[in-house]
């Protein structure tokens, strides 16, 4: 079947859709921008076409010679997201029923129990969900609690508050039933979801093998990590507001992101039946064993996509640090430039490094700080890191940081995320000097936004001398290193090898 993943930037799509390709499956993938899934490693086997769920116009040409569409987006993070989804499903059905789409799949949130006044995360679920099935195109909802998975956020939040607070006052909803589902199961049940039946047109409950409260989530990420035991002491006071703060604090995951998340788990998420197995048979993995599964793909540095990933609605918008005109008029440039007495290709490498648990080459103290400030401002701060720890591609969070353009070898640069009055690069690259050497240039652009925006490029310059310029020392100083340490052991290994013959 021809299939139309939107989403494929994000958590959930991203992994869709090479596992689509390799079901022997042809995929389209919606996107705003082409040049975010340019470096995938599937993006050679997808058609890959730009649109925008909220411009009706642009889904004609998506839609055509489709067979199964699927909704894999939503505003998250934004205040008017209820209103931007809304439109997205309507505009998204009506395309998909002029198009003779035959199925719609939809990845949407559990279903709060009878009673509970849902949250607003949740209610847009299911308003998004009820569009579609009235599309008059068939459609499968499947309803997802907590997913478990390397790299989604609600894993992130699960990890890190776990890792982090061996004691810890809670909200009582620690004590709310919920049913985690592995991510490679929801994937499992999103490729079912395509072959189902053209007379289905329901919503299903999915769910993992286990019913447990979030506590005991916590105790069982311990004890599958290896930590000790958790205290956990629920406390009345604390709100969902209160704990989406508290979340933003531990982990990174920032208040926008965890708000709705923490709001969802004031419910129970319990899946009332599982007809969706009658399909995709086969047991579902238990909680600990897709604990076990995260952390490996995560100490194997081999997590496909990450909650980070998904760029905000204005990427497309975003002038370059390259652009020969500046709406605002006014713009800030710090540069540097470093003669490296080693090859382009090693420098290259460190650049590629930077962030993370590599950190910034700099003053890691300011970066600290400033990560903080950011989070207390509501923004991202540091804690994203990477999704690698050798390799970048397009479109990906890098800390505070989205990778907004990447030239291997050569050229990568940054738009800054922090929580800052203007807009912000940052550019790194190697050239070779052509005597074996190299030069590293490093280039900061500030477009200010208001009199804020100046007075905040003036309050930090002084630290620039401190941070950028130390930045662009210890990165060459980091690549001649390497070069030297590689030198040394390409003498010993020739050094043996002679003493190998000679003997």
């Amino acid at each position: 079947m021809r299939c139309l993943v939107t989403g494929a930037t994000g958590y959930i799509g991203g992994r869709l859709a090479p596992r689509l390709l390799e079901a022997g499956h042809e995929v389209r993938c919606l996107t705003r921008d082409a040049g975010r899934l340019r470096d995938v490693p599937w993006a050679g086997r997808a058609e890959v076409v730009e649109g925008d769920l909220n411009q009706a116009a642009t889904l004609t040409a998506a839609m055509y010679g489709v067979d199964v569409a699927y909704f894999l987006v939503h505003s998250l993070g934004r205040a008017d997201f209820e209103k931007l989804d809304r439109e997205a499903a309507h505009n998204f059905a009506t395309a998909a029923k002029a198009a003779g789409v035959s199925r719609i799949v939809y990845l949407g949130g559990p279903e709060p129990p009878p009673g509970d006044k849902p949250s607003p995360h949740l209610r847009s679920r299911a308003e998004v969900a009820r569009i579609l099935l009235a599309s008059g195109v068939p459609t499968a909802v499947l309803r997802a609690p907590v997913i478990i998975g390397s790299g989604s956020a609600s894993f992130e939040m699960l990890r890190y508050l776990t890792e982090r607070l061996p004691v810890m006052v809670t909200p009582r909803w620690v004590r709310n039933r919920i049913q985690p589902v592995a991510v490679r199961d929801v994937l499992r049940y999103l490729i079912t979801a395509a072959g189902l039946p053209p007379e289905v047109n329901r919503g299903f409950d999915i769910g993992g093998r286990d019913v447990l409260t979030y506590g005991q989530m916590m105790q069982g990420y311990a004890r599958v990590a290896g930590l000790r035991r958790r205290v956990i002491v629920p406390l009345r006071p604390l709100s969902p507001w209160l704990s989406a703060h508290w979340v933003g604090v531990v982990t990174p995951v920032p208040n926008a992101i965890a708000r709705p998340l923490v709001a969802s788990l004031v419910h129970e998420a319990v899946a009332h039946e599982d007809d969706i197995r009658q399909y995709a048979p086969g047991e579902p993995l238990g909680f600990e064993q897709a604990v076990r599964v995260a952390l490996g793909k995560i100490r194997d540095a081999n997590v496909e996509t990450r909650w980070s990933g998904a760029a905000g609605r204005d990427w497309a918008a975003e002038p370059l640090p390259s652009d020969p005109e500046w709406s605002g008029g006014s713009v800030y440039v710090d540069e540097r430039c470093r003669a490296v007495s080693a090859p382009a290709d090693a420098l290259w490498r460190v650049i590629e490094g930077v962030g993370g648990e590599n950190g910034w080459y700099s003053f890691p103290l300011a970066w600290s700080v400033r990560g903080w400030m950011d989070r207390l401002a509501g923004g991202v701060g540091l804690r994203r890191g990477r999704r690698d720890r050798h390799r970048l591609w397009v479109g990906e969070a890098l800390d505070w940081w989205r990778v907004e353009e990447i030239e291997p070898g050569r050229l990568l640069r940054l738009r800054a995320e922090m929580r800052v009055p203007g807009r912000a690069w940052l550019e790194m690259s190697a050239t070779p000097d052509g005597h074996g050497g190299s030069v590293y240039r490093q280039r900061a652009v500030f477009l200010p936004r208001g009199l804020a925006g100046h007075a905040y490029w003036a309050a930090v310059l002084p630290f620039h001398g401190v941070i950028f310029n130390g930045m662009a020392r210890n990165i060459a100083l980091g690549a001649e290193r390497t070069t030297a340490a590689e030198r040394t052991r390409d003498g010993e290994r020739t050094t043996a090898a002679e003493q190998t013959r000679a003997t």
